[in-house]
């Protein structure tokens, strides 16, 4: 068995994940005909390119999970970041031609054959790699929390477009943050430090609290609470967590609304955190 302790406990986000998806249908099923115009923070993309988005990658994960059906690989020499960009703008660009209220009945259906597909899946059995969290394989109950932060993202980013209040209580916030807290230890790979050496990141806010990586023999080790002497100290409020990880705001700009004690370069090193499949603008 591959040791995956190092991610920190399981957390199963199944419960959530199902709330989540009933919610946003019912967000969607609220707009009102140009609000699906709007444009969103995702570049070309409007409200309704996000919600085809969104159907797009449960498709998906029933073909290939559910049913063992692979079609679609990189192109030569196309890394997985590219890959997934191709993909996904070709299905938002052939779903431009569903109405919106077909669009939302088949969101309805399938995210309910989602949650259904979850209750089948061994949470603790190890999956393919969580991309942002380092190479794997990892546990399924990272894949599953993965996939409640990607849709709670897009939930959220619909609900900016169209001046909405989101999913942003401590019962929703909370496992999204320590989901994407477990890139910690991916983040801080190349950081050179002695072995005990310890960041504690502590998130302000609803659903934030203390998360220490330390550095072990052979890789850094995320657990939960607070360390009793850190090494650096990194302490950010929640909405500036959530944007970094998703690349909402970059690392400096998250940089100015931080405190930080201790090791300065660790503190920086570890707001570079990504939990999200993302290339830099300049390498896409």
């Amino acid at each position: 068995m591959t040791d995956t302790s190092w991610l920190g406990p399981p957390i199963d986000a199944r419960p959530l994940l199902a709330e989540q998806l009933a919610a946003f249908t019912g967000l969607l099923r609220r707009l009102d005909g140009d609000e699906w115009d709007r444009p969103t923070v995702c570049p070309g993309w409007s409200v309704k390119d996000i919600a085809a988005h969104v159907l797009g990658d449960h498709v998906g994960r029933l073909s290939m999970h559910r049913d063992g059906f692979h079609t679609l690989q990189p192109r030569d020499g196309e890394n997985l970041p590219a890959f997934l960009d191709r993909i996904n703008e070709e299905w938002v660009v052939a779903a431009r031609r569903m109405s919106p209220p077909l669009l939302i009945e088949l969101l309805a259906d399938i995210s309910d054959r989602i949650v259904a597909f979850w209750q089948t899946v061994d949470l603790d059995a190890l999956g393919a790699s969580v991309y942002w969290a380092g190479p794997g394989p990892h546990p399924y109950w990272l894949d599953v929390a993965r996939e409640y932060t990607e849709f709670w993202t897009h939930h959220q980013q619909v609900c900016e477009a169209t001046g909405r209040a989101g999913l942003t209580d401590r019962h929703y916030v909370g496992p999204l943050i320590d989901t994407f807290l477990r890139g910690l230890p991916h983040t801080l790979r190349d950081v050179t430090a002695p072995e005990g050496a310890a960041l504690q990141l502590t998130v302000t806010g609803p659903g934030g609290g203390d998360w220490t990586c330390t550095r072990g023999p052979d890789r850094w080790r995320l657990s939960r609470g607070p360390h009793p002497r850190p090494t650096a100290l990194l302490e950010l409020d929640t909405d500036t967590t959530w944007r970094l990880c998703t690349r909402g705001i970059t690392p400096d700009q998250a940089a100015e609304r931080a405190r930080t004690d201790g090791d300065r370069h660790l503190a920086a090193a570890a707001l570079q955190i990504v939990s999200i499949i993302w290339s830099p603008p300049g390498l896409r």
